[in-house]
């Protein structure tokens, strides 16, 4: 999922000639390379180990990207795009005619994580959006496009209230459990494509 000193050496250890990462090197803009930022370059390099990272790309890509992949996994039947970040709608939101509670267990099960729930919106879900990772900012947005159920990793504290206000169930299942599932979509591809192995290198934040 994270490109950092840990998940080099993991690579290393398998032997693997491609790390395919979310989150890459850069962020806000390039860097010198010292430290931490060196140190996995430097790991790369000895390790022969060619990197690809994908980050809004993967998010948002229809087929193996990490919205379309969960909100499938999670039973909800993809209608259309919502939430817009850059200019670009990013989201997914689809139909699913569940219990809230029966969404929870579908989160454990795919993801292997409880996730936080805010309850405020009605208990059976019907109307379902996914943005991965840390999107609590879009809970307005979510509200705006006619769903009463929010998927995503996490929000900052006062997305509490805005849930809360505009009356929606909100669930926060973790920024690095939320997007492992484009990596692993799109490695699948790419080794029913090409014939490749592959291998996914657990490295969980808990975040």
């Amino acid at each position: 999922m994270d490109l950092c000193e840990a998940t080099v050496r993991l690579a290393a250890a398998e032997r693997a000639d491609l790390l395919l990462v979310h989150h890459g090197l850069f962020w806000g803009g390039p860097k010198p390379l010292t430290g931490p930022a060196h140190r996995r370059v430097a790991g790369l390099f000895a390790a022969n180990i060619a990197l690809y990272s994908a980050h809004l790309p993967l998010d948002l890509h229809p087929e193996v990207g990490n919205n379309v992949v969960l909100a499938r996994q999670l039973g909800v039947t993809v209608c259309g795009e919502f939430g817009e970040e850059y200019g670009v709608r990013i989201g997914v939101w689809g139909e699913l005619d569940a219990p809230r509670a029966a969404l929870e267990q579908a989160l454990r099960t795919v993801l292997g994580v409880q996730a936080r729930v805010m309850p405020f919106g009605p208990e059976r879900v019907r109307r379902v959006g996914v943005v991965t990772g840390g999107a609590g900012s879009m809970i307005a947005q979510a509200a705006a496009a006619g769903l009463d159920t929010y998927v995503t990793g996490e929000g900052a504290h006062h997305t509490f209230f805005d849930a809360e206000e505009l009356g929606l169930n909100v669930f926060y299942a973790g920024h690095y459990a939320t997007e492992t599932v484009g990596v692993k979509a799109l490695a699948a591809h790419l080794a029913a494509q090409f014939g490749l192995p592959w291998t996914f290198l657990h490295h969980p934040t808990g975040l």
